[in-house]
């Protein structure tokens, strides 16, 4: 492990942003350069604490995730590809407690802050990273996203964020939530460094150039998100019908979003149970309401219900697989509205957290890529757009990321 001195990652400025903006888990202190040549050099990238980092113990978020699990002796595969890359490692982030959390909150380790809306939450579960990358803390962030964790924060922080095809990279050395909707993803706060990073984490180039065959706007999500979304989205989904050959609306979710929504909370809260019974079970480990109840709920779903979820998400499938055919990128809100305030009552939060579900269940239950574009507001708040093209199309995507964004940056 090298060592970088601290004026390399921004000296004393940055030292004072990471303590008003807590993106980092209290007690580590972790740099660790990256190669010396390569398409990220020169950049710095901060972890989340799900990526195992050798020598460090992997938090997850709770305090008693780590007891008894042996210290990684190897980066995780998202780590030593960004290193490799030529990126600085400069830290870990702060995770929701082991990532079961989708407004960036944790009781243990501290909420970071927003800085792009102040007195607003992160988002979650990949919190720390959004917010690091918001506060040019670091270059670029490394999350997860199981059932929005990369994309909503995007959305609230105002970051360009990618939730990759499920499936298509390597999660070595990534604690996992719920296997089949489990990825890695990555944030940025400008289109060009999206862009390369995408380039190094997918393998592939990213063209200048790329197009949508066809443009689908998705009519539902529009009009499921609150008031004052859509028209702040306008002028990006206006660039979009510009680049793009054809244009159309339809539905994303003939079924209802609603019903999208219930499908990934069978599947993803029941696989989490699983992930987490035995750890629960010999350990007993501190946890908040909010995490224990969720458990509790995935511990209770039964057989038919889950087996009902696993149709609806073959017909999900089958309908995104329809809609972005032959080169075909649908669009819609990335959340249906922007961060709700830090702090508020667990009745009040439960509401925020449902709608959240029924715009960002797709990812789960289809697979497909999908990338957040900064530049709505409302109210002066960040918002996102959100692309999603077919299966393997990641980097089409990141294409169209970098083109769309940058007249909004």
């Amino acid at each position: 492990m090298v060592k970088i001195p601290l004026n390399c990652v921004g000296g004393r400025a940055v030292t004072d942003k990471m303590d008003a903006v807590n993106p980092f888990v209290p007690g580590t202190d972790i740099r660790i350069s990256g190669a010396p040549s390569g398409p990220l050099a020169g950049l710095t990238f901060a972890a989340k604490d799900l990526f195992d980092i050798a020598g460090f113990p992997t938090g997850g978020g709770s305090p008693d995730w780590p007891r008894d699990q042996p210290l990684p002796e190897k980066h995780a595969w998202a780590v030593r590809t960004l290193l490799d890359g030529g990126a600085n490692l400069i830290g870990k982030t702060i995770t929701d407690e082991i990532s079961l959390g989708i407004l960036g909150e944790n009781a243990f380790e501290g909420t970071p802050s927003n800085v792009n809306a102040p007195g607003r939450v992160p988002g979650g579960s990949s919190s720390g990273s959004a917010a690091a990358v918001a506060a040019g803390i670091a270059d670029i962030a490394i999350g997860t996203d199981t059932g929005g964790s990369v994309r909503v924060p995007s959305s609230f922080c105002g970051l360009y964020g990618i939730r990759p095809t499920h499936g298509r990279l390597p999660l070595d050395g990534m604690a996992p939530q719920a296997p089949t909707s489990d990825t890695t993803g990555w944030f940025a706060r400008d289109g060009d460094t999206f862009a390369r990073t995408s380039a190094v984490m997918l393998g592939e180039p990213v063209a200048d150039d790329a197009r949508p065959s066809t443009l689908i706007i998705a009519t539902d999500a529009f009009g499921f998100a609150d008031d004052g979304v859509a028209a702040a989205l306008a002028p990006l989904v206006d660039r979009l019908k510009a680049l793009s050959g054809t244009v159309r609306e339809d539905f994303l979710a003939p079924q209802g979003l609603s019903t999208w929504a219930r499908a990934q909370r069978a599947i993803q809260p029941y696989e989490a149970w699983k992930t987490f019974e035995a750890w629960v079970d010999q350990y007993n480990p501190r946890m908040t309401f909010t995490v224990a109840r969720g458990l509790i709920a995935g511990a209770s779903i039964p057989a038919a219900e889950r087996t009902w979820a696993g149709y609806m998400r073959i017909e999900a499938r089958a309908r995104l697989r329809m809609l972005t055919a032959d080169g075909g990128v649908l669009c819609m809100p990335t959340t249906p509205f922007p961060a709700p305030k830090q702090g508020l009552a667990v009745s009040a939060m439960d509401p925020f957290k449902d709608k959240i579900t029924c715009l960002a269940s797709l990812g789960g239950l289809a697979g497909h890529p999908q990338i957040s574009i900064p530049g709505g507001r409302v109210d002066g708040l960040p918002i996102g757009l959100s692309i999603i093209g077919a299966r393997g199309a990641d980097a089409q995507l990141a294409s169209i990321a970098r083109t769309i964004g940058k007249e909004f940056e």
